[in-house]
């Protein structure tokens, strides 16, 4: 009887510990998702995800582009330490402080008094390795599509960050060094989208509903309105001389609504059209709204 009892004892504990397993099991999993999960007042899109994605402001960032920023303005003997100089939501430099008392330089490669190209596309890897809080990215995303050799022997590098599946649109993903033949640093301004593995990650999930014929459609049945230089709204509606044509799908980043501290980051066509007073239309692939004409 004694050891009729201890089985059953047996077998009820092992239930119990197999159901507090299973429950800390599913608590793990449905943590995790709610982690990946992207904040965003908008709600479900047509695909059932939160969409668009969206990057809100954080304190955390903000702070560490502040005291990355004070290095700078330490270094360079600039007074001014506030935040004045980060991009809103992103934190990323928009300007170095003007007229600094001791200049800032980029790291010094090879034995030779002046860097040759090789060498200086080297020290720029590794001054913006060592700035990546304030730049918003790290080297392995950005891609050096232009380098410049002015007449007054200023020099400019030019990088696009290519972190995200479809090329990024919109007035992000720029990141612009100025700087001397001496490795004199003359200003850095950054657009770049921080945290861009894991909105990424997010975006994969997401299926494009609309085909590049359906984006050209769209123009073609409803015209396009957009905003002239001189503030009034207009109307194109296409024709044969202005045809339209769809080029790729893009990741377009946008500001979200007035008084909101956030970027949208949005799938969209992206579509050309010529001899008109627009030249790029960008067309959302879920939610097939135009979101910027450019």
């Amino acid at each position: 009887m004694a050891q009729l009892k201890a089985q059953l004892n047996m077998r009820v504990t092992h239930k119990r510990n197999s159901k507090a397993l299973a429950l800390f099991v599913i608590s793990l999993v449905t943590g995790a998702c709610g982690a990946l999960q992207p904040p965003n007042a908008a709600g479900p899109g047509p695909t059932g995800r939160i969409y668009p994605i969206t990057l809100t402001e954080q304190s955390q960032r903000r702070e560490a582009a502040i005291l990355a920023f004070n290095r700078i303005a330490q270094r360079s003997g600039s007074e001014d330490l506030t935040d004045a100089y980060l991009e809103p939501v992103t934190a990323t430099l928009k300007s170095l402080p003007a007229s600094p008392g001791t200049p800032l330089y980029l790291p010094k490669v090879g034995s030779n008094v002046e860097m040759d190209e090789e060498e200086t596309r080297e020290a720029l890897r590794r001054f913006i390795n060592e700035w990546r809080v304030l730049i918003g990215s790290n080297p392995s995303q950005l891609s050096l599509i232009e380098r410049v050799d002015r007449p007054d022997r200023t020099k400019i590098a030019l990088y696009e960050q290519r972190a995200f599946r479809y090329p990024l649109r919109g007035d992000f993903g720029k990141l612009q060094i100025q700087f001397t033949a001496d490795r004199r640093l003359l200003n850095l301004t950054s657009s770049c989208i921080p945290d861009a593995e894991r909105l990424q990650s997010a975006l994969a999930g997401i299926t494009p509903l609309l085909t590049a014929e359906d984006a050209l459609k769209h123009l073609r049945d409803r015209g396009v309105r957009y905003i002239d230089s001189f503030g009034n709204q207009q109307t194109l509606n296409l024709s044969v001389s202005n045809e339209p044509h769809s080029r790729e799908l893009v990741t377009y980043v946008l500001p979200s609504k007035p008084g909101i501290d956030s970027l949208e980051i949005h799938i969209a066509w992206e579509v050309t059209v010529s001899h008109a007073p627009i030249k790029t239309v960008y067309i959302d692939a879920l939610n097939d709204e135009i979101i910027a004409v450019r």
